[in-house]
């Protein structure tokens, strides 16, 4: 199915992607607008050909059944039996949401509503610390239970008025030790955030918090809370059962910020515009579900991703945010895109005949500029580019210095595409004096490329609501993308082979078996850290 796309490319691969713009309706051909999102994908090769056999991709493997199935409570992760429903946390108004033949909607609802009940209590002072009332919030969590509130805590911080946030991932005790150093143990209450409560790196901090925690506080475990559905696990560590809020194996990790998992977020924001971010996630999967999919932002975004990346060959692309409080949404999405399509095998375990997902990174601009964008303007890999942008920020008087911000952003896209031919060097150069030789040498350095594709993804402001609208708009294309590629997006064993060995390591680092069994090289590895380790 692939093929008529790759001959299509062949024929258009040369063409400049600035030369489409002769045709006067091309933006608003290749643009959308969804609300106050617009998504511009006109700097890109795509044209309609191309879009029409990309459609063809969805409607060939059924990815609209696939959607429905999905939403409507099927077990489409097949690989652990699951369904797949984060949709569920966020469908506010929505009908009834059945998985074996049960509706979790209830469930969903009462515990939205017990988390807005504690988060009001912490944040009026009517929970209090043994110092009084709660000054700071640590969360404690690894993977998706920290990227996601990190990103969205860091994201919306003028909506902050509860207590201070800070998140705790990495089991080197120097993320422990940094962020505990700055808080009070009588005033801070720590989320930890584990499904199973039995997550390692987790763990291991949750216990270094706790002894912190007791050097101050005759019952350290009062000041904590658990997001977690191992109740017995949680009330052994000493959490009270009200504190605990859990949630089912239909939410993975990785899509899990709308529940549970987005309490640290709630207490920083209030309950109230905490609703706003899942109303923005709502909103667009009612959008995903009814739109065409030439008026499918999520599917749009996804096919443009399979176009560069399975069709035209780049390997990577670069997410790339003019919106310095989305600087981790790149990192974010690392996990949502590499996690959930980094496979291959397709559902029937055969080996995928295409790519799977490519790497995706980024940073905000425009500190990019000064670091990586050398290697996009004139490298020799082409890298798409998703830019992000407000029209406008919060920061009242400071306007025209935003207004410098998206001037950035527009250049960078347009010089992407437009790019500067020798003959445009050789015009700049000769300027400042330079012939013969010189002149030449001097212009190829000057010489860019252009034809690199870019997509723009711009709104109003990154307020709750439309913070919502991005993320669930990049969790549907990673689904579109993976259901055209044939894999399961919502399993995760690459992660498990190092978790194994780890544990296997660790009484061998720790000097308490030998390293018999182990190859040379981590034999080796071992036995410098332990001595100099000591």
């Amino acid at each position: 199915m692939w093929d008529p796309l790759r001959a299509h490319h062949e024929s258009v691969k040369d063409r400049s992607i600035l030369s489409l713009f002769d045709d006067p309706s091309r933006a608003e051909q290749f643009s959308l607008r969804l609300g106050d999102l617009l998504f511009d994908y006109s700097k890109t090769n795509l044209d309609a050909e191309g879009l029409r056999l990309l459609i063809g991709l969805l409607d060939a493997v059924k990815v609209a059944e696939k959607r429905d199935a999905m939403f409507a409570g099927a077990k489409i992760n097949e690989t652990e039996d699951r369904a797949v429903l984060h949709t569920a946390l966020r469908n506010l108004d929505g009908g009834p949401v059945l998985v074996d033949g049960e509706d979790v909607m209830p469930g969903v609802l009462d515990t939205l509503n017990r988390m807005e009940t504690f988060a009001e209590a912490i944040r009026e002072g009517r929970e209090k610390g043994q110092g009084g009332r709660y000054a700071d919030v640590v969360n404690i969590g690894i993977g998706g239970s920290d990227l996601g509130p990190k990103m969205g805590a860091i994201a919306l911080r003028p909506y902050a008025d509860g207590p201070r946030t800070h998140f705790v991932s990495n089991v080197d005790p120097a993320d422990v030790h940094d962020v505990l150093s700055a808080c009070d143990p009588a005033t801070t209450l720590v989320i930890v955030a584990s499904k199973t409560f039995t997550t390692q790196e987790t763990m291991a901090n949750a216990a270094t918090a706790k002894a912190w925690m007791s050097e101050k506080v005759q019952n350290p475990a009062s000041q904590f809370a658990a997001l977690s559905t191992a109740q017995d696990k949680t009330s052994a560590f000493g959490i009270d059962p009200a504190r605990v809020f859990g949630f089912e194996d239909w939410v993975g990790g990785r899509y899990s910020m709308w529940g549970p998992i987005g309490l640290s977020l709630m207490l920083a924001i209030g309950p109230q515009a905490f609703r706003a971010f899942l109303r923005g996630g709502q909103d667009m999967d009612c959008h995903f579900q009814a739109a065409e999919w030439h008026e499918n932002m999520p599917a749009l975004l996804a096919l443009v991703g399979l176009w560069h990346n399975q069709v035209c060959g780049y390997a990577t692309r670069a997410v790339l945010p003019y919106d310095n409080r989305l600087m981790r949404l790149p990192a974010y999405l690392q996990q949502l895109e590499m996690e959930s399509n980094g496979k291959r095998v397709s559902m029937d375990g055969q080996a995928l005949t295409v790519h799977s997902g490519p790497v995706v990174w980024g940073e905000p601009g425009t500190n990019g500029q000064h670091a990586f964008y050398q290697l996009i303007h004139q490298g020799t890999r082409v890298i798409p580019c998703e830019f992000l942008v407000a029209a406008r920020g919060h920061e009242e008087g400071l306007h025209h210095q935003h207004q410098l911000l998206i001037a950035n952003c527009l250049a960078q896209s347009e010089a992407l595409m437009r790019g500067r031919s020798l003959d445009e060097a050789r015009g700049i150069m000769s300027k400042r004096g330079l012939t013969g030789e010189e002149l030449e040498r001097q212009s190829s350095h000057r010489v860019f490329p252009g034809n690199r594709p870019s997509t723009t993804l711009a709104y109003p402001l990154l307020d709750p609501y439309t913070l919502g609208q991005i993320v669930a708009l990049y969790e549907h294309r990673v689904f579109v993308e993976g259901a055209v590629l044939g894999i399961n997006s919502f399993d995760q064993w690459g992660v498990e082979l190092g978790k194994e060995l780890a544990n296997t390591l660790a009484p061998m680092v720790e000097g308490t078996q030998a390293t018999s069994g182990k190859d040379a090289s981590t034999a080796g590895l071992v036995e410098f850290l332990r001595t100099n380790g000591a």
